[in-house]
């Protein structure tokens, strides 16, 4: 968008007296879908983030929410009244954002969403060495699972997604690294005496996955083929959503699972020993940087995915792209 167009929404602003403020409330309370956690969001009281939305309403003659509705909803006007709201807040901010481009200047705050089956592992690389080099940016992280990112990234709750990219739709991703799946066995699994796993010897019943909602969980099922059916003979029936819980589980002689390999860098010899490799070709998950097709702050987001890069251990960083099973998501 040019300077033009930034002209013109603000002349628009004037026209109709409106301002920033209103439109950034709005799109609180659609976010919150409650007055009362919209307000503490806009550091305001409730009657006061009220009595703004009510006198908007009264200038634009249309009624934005359904109070009536618990909790509160837009009304189908309100929908769209919302979403240029939306449009025109990152607009006026996105003349910041150039500047600082522009000039290279790397600052400011940094919403960053991840998924847990590479948070613990990937996070403490380059979270220390980013803020020194960077000391006036902040950091902001949430660990959320792929489905919670997305839509985040959407509403522009946050800037960035570090994750498994989306088939092409409205997003844009940055590549990272490549990584393999890996199988890790308790001492006393039948498959633990080959060097190598096939996938067809794999039953998604006798292994151990997290709970439902994880797309690590999607990529396992599509690996091997199967709809996860737990074996309802089983002594222990799990819903966990952690790898370091199933790693464990597996320690005290109770079945395997498939790890992501960062997960297992670092490990004792005794544990790496426990690890397979699958016969053939290799199946890897690719993690990018997601961002909304509107995303900002672009020099900021380049950084980050130069550091990360510059963190990354040699096992992965080395890694060849050939012959390879890419999983890719279903949306």
């Amino acid at each position: 968008m040019g300077h033009q167009a930034y002209k013109i929404i603000l002349v628009i602003f004037i026209f109709m007296n409106l301002t920033i403020t209103q439109l950034e409330y709005i799109v609180a309370v659609d976010t919150h879908r409650n007055f009362a956690k919209a307000a503490a969001h806009c550091f305001i009281t409730q009657p006061t983030l009220s009595m703004q939305i009510k006198k908007l309403e009264q200038q634009l003659g249309v009624l934005i929410f359904d109070r009536s509705k618990k909790p509160v909803i837009p009304t189908k006007l309100g929908v769209k009244v919302i979403e240029q709201a939306r449009n025109s807040i990152q607009s006026l901010v996105k003349i910041q954002e150039i500047i600082k481009d522009g000039k290279g200047v790397i600052e400011g705050d940094l919403r960053i969403g991840i998924i847990p089956t590479l948070a613990p592992y990937l996070l403490p690389r380059f979270l220390i060495s980013f803020v020194d080099k960077y000391p006036n940016t902040q950091l902001i992280l949430h660990e959320l699972l792929s489905d919670q990112i997305l839509d985040r990234l959407s509403k522009d709750l946050l800037d960035v997604g570090i994750m498994v990219p989306p088939e092409p739709s409205n997003y844009h991703s940055l590549p990272l690294f490549q990584e393999e799946f890996l199988l890790y066995f308790s001492t006393n699994h039948r498959l633990q005496v080959k060097d190598e796993i096939e996938i067809n010897n794999l039953d998604i019943s006798d292994m151990w996955l997290l709970k439902d909602g994880h797309c690590f969980r999607d990529q396992v099922a599509t690996l091997c083929g199967q709809e996860f059916s737990q074996d309802s003979t089983r002594s222990i029936q799990l819903e966990s959503g952690s790898l370091e819980t199933l790693r464990n589980l597996i320690d005290q002689k109770l079945g395997y699972t498939l790890l992501p390999e960062m997960a297992t860098i670092g490990w004792r010899k005794q544990e790496k020993q426990r690890l397979r490799r699958f016969k053939g070709d290799k199946p890897v998950r690719e993690l990018c940087l997601v961002t909304h097709r509107s995303f900002l702050k672009k020099g900021l987001i380049k950084a980050l995915q130069k550091e990360i890069l510059s963190s990354l251990p040699v096992e992965i960083s080395d890694k060849s792209s050939e012959h390879v099973i890419k999983w890719k998501p279903e949306l």
